[in-house]
């Protein structure tokens, strides 16, 4: 073949070779802006499951009331709120703890109106001392198997004392527990001293069953949603007792909304996260 003929073809394959190099580089960087577009758009969208949290939780367990099977058989984790000191305190417990829910001291406390009667056995009061208040609540920890938190019965006078709830609080730390702040009190400083103790605290927004009716407990629950994407995240309280069958009945059949919604947790697994990211509710505390 002359010199010349195969020199052209040489040219003619070495230009071939470096088109198809540029290409392969063009075509790794459109590919790179694909992958980078779609990762920021899923970023830019996160699964609200993800993010949003609800946890329930349920008072005055202890004393054998209406509605207790119906909510420890509901098919989401709970937190059960148990009254010390009562005739089924330890029963409901064990049974709550048996499947898989939270157990925490439903801690009986003075309100600022209503009958003492309500209260029931180791109840904190106002005009006790010091000593005895660390010491009703250090055998209320006993009485309740299993408990990992505690949160107020009542007590709307007590949670606006501090000197009664930074006692409270520091058994609470000494002992492991987190505290959930019922808000029974506008005017609670609970939050304040469990800051102040670095306790692991968390707070109600919404009681279920305030009204025992169903159209009122659904109700509740819409609300629910509506602060969950407000917040990111929601804590709520319903009874066992009078209404206790209609609070079961209620968070069954909403469970599908709610699931769509958020990812139901434990108070502890909330507590948890919260210490770990603060959520718009804390971000505005701060401020």
């Amino acid at each position: 073949m002359p010199l010349h003929i195969l020199t052209k073809k040489v040219v003619k394959v070495g230009l071939s070779m470096w088109i198809a190099s540029k290409l392969g580089i063009v075509l790794m960087i459109c590919g790179a802006l694909v992958c980078s577009s779609v990762t920021a758009s899923e970023q830019k969208i996160p699964d609200p499951m993800k993010t949003r949290k609800v946890a329930l939780i349920i008072d005055d367990f202890g004393n054998n009331m209406r509605g207790t099977e119906e909510i420890l058989n509901l098919p989401i984790p709970l937190t059960i709120a148990v009254m010390p000191f009562l005739p089924s305190t330890k029963k409901d417990a064990e049974l709550a703890h048996q499947k898989k829910h939270d157990v925490i001291v439903h801690m009986p406390m003075e309100p600022m109106r209503g009958a003492k009667s309500w209260l029931g056995p180791g109840a904190l009061m106002s005009n006790l001392s010091d000593e005895e208040i660390r010491n009703r609540v250090n055998k209320a920890i006993d009485d309740v198997p299993h408990a990992i938190g505690m949160n107020n019965h009542m007590g709307s006078k007590i949670t606006q004392n501090p000197r009664i709830m930074r006692i409270v609080l520091q058994v609470c730390k000494e002992r492991g527990l987190f505290y959930i702040d019922s808000k029974t009190s506008y005017r609670s400083i609970v939050g304040q001293v469990a800051h102040d103790l670095q306790v692991p605290y968390i707070e109600n927004m919404v009681f279920l069953d305030d009204v025992h009716t169903s159209s009122h407990i659904t109700k509740q629950l819409r609300l629910i949603s509506e602060k969950v994407k407000q917040n990111e995240v929601c804590v709520a309280i319903g009874h066992v007792g009078p209404g206790g069958k209609k609070v079961a009945q209620a968070i069954r059949n909403y469970l599908p909304q709610l699931q769509k919604e958020a990812t139901i947790m434990q108070v502890s697994r909330m507590v948890k996260e919260k210490q770990a990211t603060p959520t718009k509710t804390d971000k505005k505390t701060k401020k």
